[in-house]
C-alpha cells in the first residue's frame, strides 16, 4: 500500500468513526497458558472494513491497565477508526493483575528468566485481531515503554513481515539483535537524563538492576543506526524542537521505510507527555506527546 492511500484510507476511517470505543477484555491460549489482553475497538470495526491496530505494550512491573492509562492511545486513535489492544505479559503470580513482564531476550525478570515465548504469543495475536476483529494485516502497529520497548525492538524483528511500524519509548538495544528480514519503520523517543536506560549505555539502573541479564546496553543512538542500517537508509539529519527541548535526528531512508529518533532533553524514564507509571516513577517531560508523534508516524505507513 503506498502512503497516499493509507493516508486517504485514514481520513475515511476518521470522517466514518464513532467517538466510543467498544470495550473488551480477551484471552488467547499460548504454550499451554491463558494470556490476557485488553482491546478496544471504534464502531467502525464492527463493518465490514479493515482498520489500523496499534498493540501498546506495558513496561517491567505493570499491566494492560497501566498502559492505557500511561499511553492515552485510547482516546487519541479509536475515535480515528484504529483499534487499540494492551497484551499482557507474564509473572510467577498469574492471578495478579500487575509485575508482569516481556521477555525481551536480555530483559526482564520473570518472562526473561523462564524464557517465555512472547513473540509466538504477540504473533498469535495479531493473526487473531486480522481473523476476528477487522484489523488490517498491512497496518500493525507496536509500542510500548521500557521493558515493552525492548519487547518492541524484538518483535519488529522478529515479526518484520507481520508489522509494519514500531515505536519503542525509553527502550534500548544490546548489539547482538539479528537484522531483520524485512524493513519496519521506526520511531524511537528515549529520555537524556533517563537513570534506567542510560543515553550513554552501559549497566542499566533503576531500582530492579537483577531484572537484567547483565548484558550492558549500547547507546540510546544506536536504535535508530540499527533500524536505519535494517532498512537500507543513509545519513542522519539532526533538528531541533520546542526551543531546543527535543532533539530529532531523522534518516534519508527509502520511501515508506522511514527512522527517525526523538531525544527529550529533560526527559527522565517515563512516558513523555503521558501519565507516571508508577507512584514512584519520573514524571514525564511534556516537551514532546509521544502518543500522538507517534500515532501521526503510523497512520503514515503501511507494509506494502
Amino acid at each position: 500500500m503506498t502512503m497516499p492511500r493509507v493516508l486517504l484510507v485514514f481520513l475515511m476511517l476518521t470522517v466514518l468513526s464513532a467517538t466510543s470505543a467498544m470495550a473488551g477484555e480477551g484471552t488467547l491460549i499460548h504454550n499451554g497458558v491463558e494470556r490476557r489482553y485488553i482491546i478496544r475497538e471504534p464502531q467502525i470495526a464492527a463493518l465490514d472494513l479493515k482498520v489500523p491496530a496499534i498493540i501498546v505494550l506495558h513496561g517491567g512491573g505493570g499491566n494492560a491497565e497501566s498502559a492505557e492509562r500511561m499511553t492515552g492511545f485510547t482516546e487519541l486513535a479509536v475515535p480515528h477508526g484504529c483499534i487499540v489492544v494492551y497484551p499482557e505479559g507474564t509473572s510467577r503470580f498469574s492471578r495478579m493483575r500487575g509485575l508482569k513482564t516481556w521477555n525481551a531476550r536480555h530483559c526482564c525478570g520473570y518472562a526473561m528468566k523462564q524464557d517465555v515465548d512472547d513473540v509466538g504469543f504477540i504473533s498469535a495475536l495479531i493473526d487473531r485481531l486480522v481473523a476476528e476483529n477487522h484489523a488490517d494485516p498491512r497496518r500493525i502497529y507496536v509500542t510500548g515503554m521500557s521493558n515493552g520497548a525492548m519487547m518492541t525492538h524484538r518483535l519488529g524483528i522478529e515479526l518484520s513481515g507481520k508489522i509494519a511500524a514500531i515505536g519503542p519509548v525509553v527502550g534500548g538495544l544490546f548489539g547482538d539483535e539479528p537484522i531483520p528480514p524485512h524493513p519496519v519503520s521506526a520511531m524511537i523517543v528515549n529520555g537524556a537524563r533517563d537513570k534506567s536506560i542510560p543515553l550513554h549505555g552501559g549497566q542499566t539502573g533503576g531500582r530492579f538492576p537483577d531484572a537484567w541479564d547483565g548484558t550492558p546496553l549500547k547507546p540510546a543512538a544506536y536504535q535508530g543506526e540499527f533500524w536505519a542500517r535494517a532498512n537500507g537508509c543513509g545519513q542522519a539529519t539532526d533538528s531541533a524542537t520546542a526551543g531546543g527541548a527535543v532533539l530529532v535526528r531523522t534518516y534519508a531512508c527509502p520511501q515508506g521505510r522511514d527512522v527517525v529518533q526523538y531525544l527529550v532533553q529533560k526527559g527522565g524514564h517515563a512516558w513523555p507527555g503521558g501519565q507516571k507509571g508508577s507512584r514512584r516513577g519520573d514524571t514525564p517531560s511534556k516537551a514532546l506527546n509521544a502518543t500522538e508523534v507517534l500515532f501521526t508516524f503510523f497512520m503514515e505507513h503501511g507494509r506494502s
